[in-house]
């Protein structure tokens, strides 16, 4: 991997790592769970509409679309955004790292549910039982130190939105318009979904950490990350990019300890190991050079310089907006 992709991967995983913090510390210095989530909508939604403005990229006009990204948005951002919240007042920042990393084992559930979704390998059934095992094993629901409460089962609905969301923007959004300003309608219109939650917010009563905090978490950890994704993806592929989601809950647990003094189990150490195990051998069948990518690849290898191509549809399957596994 070129060093330029790899500095955009590190900048990636930490920014996206770093979420589960800044919302922490946001409640933890007086926002609640709805003036969070509003914020960190309505900020993402700004970065990425400048980004845009800055590509040449307008806002879709499309009345479907629009029917679209209100599905998407609503499951994609407002939901997940408010139940990361909801999730983390009683569940440390590290944990919510890690159970959000079970997304992909929802995505392949809800695959086969509704059938987009028929490669069930023994490899990828092997990975999905023992991406939940993991979960499991990190609750440890039989004893009362286990961590199963609310707020966990908060975090895990979640992480199943998420896979709900890109189950449906793959097959409405994927290839549909600019991405950049597509994805600043998608936030836009969850802003708009959030302030839904204002009767429930409360006064605002936070101090400077507070404010930096959820600036951060909308401006840095969800508008500037979805363009680095975008970038990543251009240039090294969907599959690349999708490698991220391995680091940050890595990344969430060292910060959680590092900065909030969270304690880390063995325990939730080993189920971490073992979700990731889960989620890397349901993928193992769909992590493979495609086609014009892998051709070029081989290019490269030989030293050929292919000439730029934008991605495309066909190669890569992120559809706009998307932020996988992202908090």
């Amino acid at each position: 991997m070129p060093l330029a992709s790899t500095v955009r991967t590190a900048a990636l995983a930490l920014l996206w790592g770093s979420g589960f913090l800044w919302i922490k510390l946001a409640l933890n210095h007086g926002l609640s769970p709805a003036q969070i989530t509003i914020v960190r909508c309505a900020l993402g939604a700004a970065v990425l509409a400048l980004l845009a403005r800055r590509a040449g990229q307008r806002i879709p006009r499309s009345r479907a679309l629009w029917g679209h990204l209100a599905v998407a948005a609503l499951f994609c951002n407002a939901i997940p955004f408010a139940l990361f919240a909801l999730g983390e007042r009683s569940v440390d920042s590290g944990i919510a790292g890690v159970l959000n990393a079970t997304t992909p084992l929802w995505s392949l559930l809800i695959g086969l549910a509704v059938g987009t979704d028929r490669g069930l390998s023994r490899t990828r059934l092997t990975g999905l039982l023992l991406g939940f095992a993991g979960t499991v094993l990190i609750f440890t629901p039989w004893q009362r130190s286990g961590l199963l409460s609310w707020g966990a089962l908060a975090l895990l609905g979640a992480a199943a939105s998420y896979a709900a969301a890109f189950a449906y923007m793959a097959r409405h959004l994927t290839g549909r318009g600019a991405p950049l300003a597509v994805s600043a309608a998608q936030l836009l219109t969850a802003t708009a979904w959030s302030t839904l939650g204002l009767p429930w917010a409360g006064p605002v009563d936070t101090d400077l950490t507070g404010v930096l905090a959820v600036t951060a978490l909308g401006a840095l950890a969800t508008g500037v990350t979805f363009y680095l994704n975008y970038r990543l993806i251009a240039d090294e592929g969907a599959t690349s990019a999708a490698t991220v989601g391995y680091l940050l809950p890595v990344v969430s647990v060292a910060l959680g300890a590092l900065i909030l003094d969270e304690h880390i189990g063995r325990r939730v150490v080993t189920g971490m190991a073992v979700v990731l195990t889960g989620v890397a051998l349901t993928r193992h069948q769909l992590e493979r050079p495609e086609g014009a990518r892998g051709r070029i690849h081989q290019r490269l290898r030989r030293g050929a310089r292919p000439a730029p191509a934008a991605p495309h549809p066909k190669h890569d399957r992120t559809p706009p907006g998307t932020t996988p596994q992202a908090p």
